[in-house]
């Protein structure tokens, strides 16, 4: 199912260094129950990362979707603590259908190529390339990665506005918001509350949703990783709800 690529978004994860995280995730969908699994690991040492993201439907999702499974991998280097994106890549595949996604980011220049490859029933039926109209040195999976030490004060109520590759519905824009103290009682309501954990709101604009932008809820755990998300407000069928297993 198309929804499950939100899922690259949950994954946030701490800034210790030279370290090996893996994160597993379960998927669950209004009144349908589990529709998926997500598995989240993290290499990385002083000057490399690598985020490696696998999703895959399950039980009436796998069957609805044709076993859609998606393979997420943003590999890169680290200047000043953060992780940069040299490339992103994006594999999909569905029934007699798969899509390769490759974006190449060139820090020099600051333009993104993109790579595009759709088949069906094992042929190539489309290969293009264009450069993006934005730049960023961040793609999805490295922004969200890098939330920890780029939002210095979790407590304090903001709005952020960041660029990612691989975002380009929304012209690359993602946006991050802080809640204030007052709105904490409903994150905590909708996510669970958990000592040290830190709550954000993340705006995904996608048209599957009910309105202009879609509410991403995010409860952080004190380790830096999401420990459960919940997307808000889907036509029809309510929100979808990620835990960490």
């Amino acid at each position: 199912m198309k929804k499950l690529i939100l899922w690259s978004f949950i994954l946030i994860t701490t800034s210790l260094h030279a370290e090996r995280i893996t994160a597993d995730y379960k998927v669950e969908f209004g009144i349908i129950g589990e529709i998926g699994i997500a598995n989240a690991v993290l290499t990385r040492d002083a000057e490399t990362y690598e985020i490696d993201v696998k999703l895959k439907a399950t039980g009436l999702a796998a069957t609805l979707s044709g076993d859609r499974e998606e393979h997420h991998i943003s590999k890169g280097h680290i200047e000043n603590g953060l992780m940069v994106a040299d490339y992103y890549q994006i594999t999909k595949s569905y029934g007699a259908k798969m899509v390769n996604k490759l974006y190449t980011i060139n820090h020099t220049d600051k333009t993104v190529l993109k790579s595009y490859k759709y088949w069906k029933n094992g042929k190539l039926k489309k290969d293009t390339n264009k450069t993006l109209d934005f730049y960023s040195k961040d793609d999805l999976l490295s922004l969200y990665f890098n939330l920890e030490q780029k939002i210095q004060d979790k407590k304090e109520s903001k709005s952020y506005l960041f660029t990612a590759v691989g975002a380009e519905k929304q012209q690359g824009d993602v946006e991050v918001y802080i809640p204030q103290s007052s709105e904490l009682e409903e994150y905590k309501e909708v996510l669970g509350e958990e000592d040290n954990a830190w709550y954000a709101k993340a705006i995904v604009h996608q048209n599957i949703f009910s309105s202009d932008k879609g509410e991403l809820l995010l409860k952080i755990g004190a380790d830096g990783i999401t420990q459960k998300a919940v997307l808000k407000d889907l036509i029809l069928f309510g929100d979808i709800r990620a835990e960490r297993i």
